[in-house]
């Protein structure tokens, strides 16, 4: 995209502001600035963001509260990231960035729809250090909406609580569903007329690159008939993109957020592109981060939406980097291997193990219940992989009970689906 039209689109104000900010009040990016020579006041515009070197999780991680901008007297809140690929890293939150949180997520509310009329039921943690969920919370009081704060699991509360308060919205990830169908079916719960019309799935996608459909949002729209609405957001950005209606990719909330997307030199993609999702966070008073790179690769659509938004659109997250896997010569990115898995109707329950042989080599393993092994099932899997990987993973089989233990562990907030080991 041009720059002059990202100049239109994000405001150079507020730019500026965050730069002076940061050169005045963050340690980190004090010792940076004078390291690399950069002088704040000619930070102008956005074209002028590539004066300034990325910021990495490695440097979050090892320089933490090099980042705080505030002294922890002024810390409302305190969060941490999923620690998905290493440790957790500590987020610290003023008054001002839960307020900014809460903003957001009105916004995204309504990007997907939604409405003072509505009620949302939250299926995710609300605790655990977990940003998303205070979030949740928050902006559905900011646009004056409904929230029942059930938690994750628990299908028999969901159930109860979906025809006792009738929510129009569920908040969600998005492989609980089958589980949550699975269950109204054996419980003769007649979930075609509940009073849910509309799903926004968190933390995995429903979609592929072509914003068909991916195999788990075919498998619950095929059961019911509710709409889905793909995000992506990270405790980092403390900020989300949410689909419109139209469903072609997650909107950037300029206010907030500036993004780039780009290859493996650093340059930016064009529209349709693929490449790493880089952010820019406008408004953040605990801890503001300049071009921080995600790790997240996503395709970027600059294009005006059918929804009338010119805002940049990001697609559903192909995978990350570090999650990039050699197998017997094929590379693949675990959403691939979901989507496998996904189309099984038979499976359930599944953790994907990635581990180092002793060359060195990546091996995939996938853990199932016990039930599905026999030579039937194990063969159909294999010729599925092989006809859409090319590739066949290791299969083994543990009961139902260890398998749920592995993948719902009581001190994560999300279920396991994928371990390195």
């Amino acid at each position: 995209m041009k720059t002059e039209n990202l100049n239109n689109i994000y405001s150079t104000e507020r730019l500026k502001e965050l730069i002076q900010y940061v050169s005045e009040h963050s340690s980190y990016y004090q010792v940076l600035f004078r390291e690399q020579q950069v002088d704040a006041d000619s930070i102008t515009s956005v074209s002028d963001l590539g004066r300034l070197p990325f910021t990495t999780k490695d440097d979050l991680a090892r320089q933490n509260d090099a980042f705080l901008c505030v002294p922890k007297t002024q810390i409302a809140d305190f969060v941490t990231t999923s620690g998905t690929m290493s440790d957790p890293v500590a987020f610290y939150l003023t008054d001002s960035d839960i307020e900014r949180l809460a903003n957001n997520e009105a916004e995204s509310f309504r990007c997907a729809g939604g409405g003072a009329d509505d009620i949302y039921q939250l299926m995710t943690t609300i605790d655990k250090r977990f940003m998303a969920g205070l979030a949740y919370w928050m902006g559905a009081r900011k646009i004056g909406a409904g929230m029942i704060r059930v938690g994750p699991g628990a299908p028999f509360l969901q159930w109860e609580s979906i025809q006792r308060f009738s929510p129009t919205v569920l908040i969600a990830i998005p492989s609980f569903i089958p589980r949550l169908l699975d269950y109204a079916e054996a419980n003769g719960i007649d979930y075609g007329n509940s009073s849910v019309k509309s799903i926004i799935c968190i933390g995995e996608p429903i979609r592929n690159a072509d914003f068909t459909l991916n195999e788990l949002g075919k498998r619950i729209t095929s059961q019911w008939n509710v709409k889905l609405y793909s995000t992506y957001a990270s405790t980092e950005m403390g900020a989300a993109f949410t689909e419109c209606g139209e469903g072609k990719g997650g909107h950037v909330n300029p206010d907030l957020l500036i993004l780039e997307v780009v290859d493996e030199e650093g340059n930016a993609v064009p529209d349709g592109g693929l490449g790493e999702v880089v952010v820019t966070t406008l408004g953040v008073e605990g801890m503001p981060l300049l071009r921080y790179k995600t790790g997240d690769l996503c395709n970027v659509y600059y294009a005006p939406c059918a929804c009338g938004r010119k805002t940049p659109r990001l697609g559903p997250v192909v995978g990350r980097k570090q999650q990039m896997i050699k197998f017997k010569g094929t590379t693949i990115f675990p959403p691939a291997i979901f989507d496998v898995l996904d189309m099984v109707k038979e499976i359930e329950l599944y953790q994907v193990v990635i581990s180092k042989n002793e060359y060195g080599n990546d091996e995939i393993s996938i853990l199932l219940p016990l039930q599905l092994s026999n030579p039937v099932f194990k063969e159909m899997l294999h010729s599925l992989f092989k006809s859409r990987l090319r590739v066949s993973p290791i299969l083994e089989f543990i009961t139902a009970q260890e398998l749920t233990f592995r993948i719902h562990k009581q001190e994560k907030r999300k279920p396991e689906k994928l371990i390195y080991i």
